[in-house]
């Protein structure tokens, strides 16, 4: 087993808490470098890791096979254009880009350069959406008639400093939290036929958007997809209806609050999920009713960095790829355009062209 010598380039919230815990206690990475221009924070945890000031230190770097992005997603396109162009593979924070052309562009040229680049959408490992999965694929609900997903939090107040709170190029919820809700879809049914979108600023002076209300309309359902900042009082995460019953789901998946209270990720219990926060599943099995818990399957954020492994050392399937993540972005871009326009879209397929 040969290690992946890794640099990860940012330690913002991102690289804290969703990337260095994988890097340092995975056993088939090598957690070798970090890019902070000004702090040096990664070291006080990793005090064996390099730090470099500039990416191109670390792209420059030959003894690098890996690269992880973490920074503002408005540049995101150079930075994997740049590493790809030095013979690096590249693991990018969601959303991917900031427009599906350069996703697309991106996806080219990796192929091109034979070098896997993947994007972190790591909410596909969420033990509630896994549990969701599962409830489909063994049609425990029988065939899906409406699917609706919430990814909301209260913060009435704003920070400035951050740039998701900014009029910045992919800044915004939707770009931050949708693209987690629309990768999700996307995963459960395929790309839409139509898209339909509600896009608002809702608290007092902000710039960029902190709720929306997206509606992907297949043959057969809609998925509704809702985030907002002004949420207190929560209702369902996850709500699924079919010929033969419903899934409830309240709470969110735990692996984030473990992340940030300073947990790592090989942890006994780490993905586990408390009873009390289980689903409600309703409906008719082999002739008889059942309503009550379901348990959540554990969530595996380290399921991705391990898929990422065989990805570039076997040559298996990127975990995802850059395709999904582009047509993730497409998505983006419908739904702004309906919003914009208080209509719906018809959806393009752009990795088809």
């Amino acid at each position: 087993m040969k290690k992946i010598r890794t640099g990860l380039a940012g330690y913002g919230l991102s690289g804290e808490v969703f990337h260095a815990p994988f890097l340092h206690t995975n056993p088939l990475f090598e957690f070798a470098m970090v890019m902070e221009r000004s702090k040096n924070l990664a070291r006080k945890r990793y005090p064996y890791v390099e730090r470099v000031h500039s990416f191109d230190q670390m792209i420059q770097d030959p003894s690098i096979e890996l690269v992880v992005i973490t920074t503002p997603n408005e540049y995101h396109f150079e930075m994997i254009k740049e590493a790809l162009m030095k013979d690096k593979h590249v693991l990018v924070e969601k959303p991917f880009t900031v427009t599906s052309s350069e996703g697309y562009k991106l996806d080219d040229l990796a192929k091109k350069r034979n070098l896997v680049l993947a994007v972190y959408h790591n909410r596909r490992w969420d033990g509630d959406f896994l549990t969701v999965q599962a409830l489909l694929k063994q049609e425990l609900a029988g065939n899906p008639s409406a699917f609706e997903a919430h990814f909301d939090r209260f913060e009435s107040g704003m920070n400035f400093d951050s740039w998701r709170e900014k009029d910045l190029p992919g800044s915004g919820v939707l770009f931050d939290l949708g693209s987690h809700l629309i990768d999700q879809a996307l995963c459960l049914f395929g790309k839409p036929e139509e898209v339909t979108a509600n896009i608002e600023i809702q608290r007092e002076g902000g710039m960029a958007d902190d709720a929306f209300d997206i509606h992907l309309h297949y043959k057969t359902l809609t998925a509704v997809l809702k985030s907002g900042m002004l949420i207190r009082e929560p209702g369902p995460r996850y709500q699924l209806h079919g010929s033969k019953g419903s899934f409830i789901k309240y709470g969110i998946d735990p692996q984030e609050e473990r992340l940030k209270a300073g947990a790592w990720p090989d942890e006994k219990d780490f993905g586990f999920e408390p009873e009390e926060s289980w689903g409600i599943l309703n409906t008719d099995f082999n002739g008889l009713h059942f309503r009550g818990n379901i348990e959540t399957l554990p969530g595996q954020y380290n399921t991705f960095y391990n898929k990422l492994y065989e990805s570039i050392r076997d040559g298996k399937k990127v975990p995802v790829s850059a395709s999904e993540a582009a047509a993730v972005i497409d998505v983006i871009e419908c739904a702004r355009k309906s919003a914009a326009e208080g209509r719906t879209i018809r959806f393009i397929d752009r990795g088809a062209e």
